[in-house]
């Protein structure tokens, strides 16, 4: 048995933007959406809460506290809840990060391929994008941030960097020894680190090394969202590194009127209650990952990918399939497969598609078909 044992006619009933964005015809690959049910502790949580009429402004520490628990049971470390700041999700806690630690029109280095909206999160956050593109084997590239760096503190008072760890969309797990080269250059040119860790639930292989225990002024975000499919019920946390817990502190009372009640109660849950679930999800990710690979390689040779460190993201290679610098447009409109566009990660991203694996390999095997179907 697998978490993934749905049927298309259950996961069609669904109402979200995974299920609802393309007609039925089209098989949606495109967003962090699972193709699970979330634990049953979640659920219970949730039932009771709303039906006990527990659905009011959120109070107290029990997410940071919960999180905190996670943490120290899931990666050895020991973050203190009572230096946390509670947000309404990942993306708005990243946004609010960034007024406390650069200024309006100061410059952010991002490090492409990476997630869309790193891009307009600065932006509408009223800073610049900066750009230090991953090298070809998708790592951190000391040389390319060192000049980003550069180019930011020249045009910037405060510039900051957005890391992403573990990263979307190719998977790699920064490691300590490169988060230590990464503070050491942010530190020499007075760069303050932000790290969206989203996805540090989900490392398949390895361990994960959060940002904040090498980084020590970092502040990262963190959430339970993506790991136990809780985007419609979405709650973050703002952890800081030793030497930045002054600056978090600094953090307006009034972010914190965004979080949602029943979003938390749901993700304390399933921190709290949800870890066999997760262990679980690990496992058939893992087993996904290595049965969409072996596919691709029957099916599509000409396809390059690597199954990732982490995350439930495929960050396929079609240059040698098609030459397109889009090739997710033809395989929607052609193949009825919906994946995401790579150039939207950055120009990085030119034929290549990010695909979501987490779902049944019955999809799987449908959607290597249809992608093998850019070949003939």
């Amino acid at each position: 048995m697998s978490l993934f044992d749905l049927s298309l006619d259950q996961l069609r009933a669904r109402t979200s933007v995974k299920w609802r964005a393309y007609p039925p015809e089209v098989l949606p690959l495109f967003v962090a959406e699972m193709d699970v049910t979330p634990p049953d502790a979640v659920v219970k949580a949730v039932h009771d809460a709303v039906s006990t009429g527990d659905t009011g402004y959120d109070h107290g520490p029990a997410y940071a506290e919960a999180f905190a628990d996670l943490a120290r049971d899931r990666y050895g470390w020991s973050p203190d809840p009572r230096t946390m700041s509670p947000v309404a999700d990942v993306m708005t806690g990243v946004a609010e990060v960034l007024q406390l630690v650069s200024d309006p029109g100061d410059a952010v280095v991002v490090t492409p391929p990476v997630y869309p909206p790193f891009y307009g999160f600065v932006e509408h956050a009223g800073r610049r994008v900066e750009t230090a593109p991953l090298t070809v084997d998708h790592r951190l590239d000391l040389e390319e941030l060192e000049r980003a760096f550069v180019r930011a503190a020249g045009t910037s008072r405060r510039p900051a960097l957005l890391l992403c760890q573990p990263h979307n969309p190719t998977g790699t797990v920064h490691t300590a020894e490169e988060l230590a080269a990464v503070g050491e250059l942010a530190h020499r040119h007075g760069v303050s680190v932000v790290a969206d860790e989203i996805h540090a639930p989900l490392v398949l292989t390895g361990p994960f090394v959060p940002t904040t225990t090498v980084i020590p002024d970092a502040i990262a975000l963190h959430s339970a969202s993506k790991a136990f499919n809780l985007a419609g019920l979405r709650a973050a946390v703002a952890v800081p590194g030793p030497d930045a817990v002054d600056t978090l502190a600094r953090m307006p009372e009034i972010v914190s009127h965004g979080v949602q009640h029943v979003a938390v109660v749901a993700q304390v849950a399933a921190m709290r209650e949800g870890r066999p679930w997760l262990d679980e999800l690990l496992g058939d990710l893992r087993a996904n990952a290595t049965h969409l690979h072996a596919r691709l390689t029957e099916e599509l040779p000409a396809a390059r990918w690597t199954p990732p460190a982490a995350t439930y993201l495929a960050w396929i290679d079609l240059r040698g399939v098609v030459d397109d610098e889009d090739p997710s447009r033809r395989l929607v409109q052609e193949h009825r497969l919906a994946v995401n566009q790579g150039t939207t990660f950055g120009p990085q991203g030119a034929g290549h598609v990010r695909l979501n694996y987490a779902t049944s390999t019955a999809v799987l095997d449908e959607a290597v078909a249809r992608l093998a179907a850019l070949a003939r």
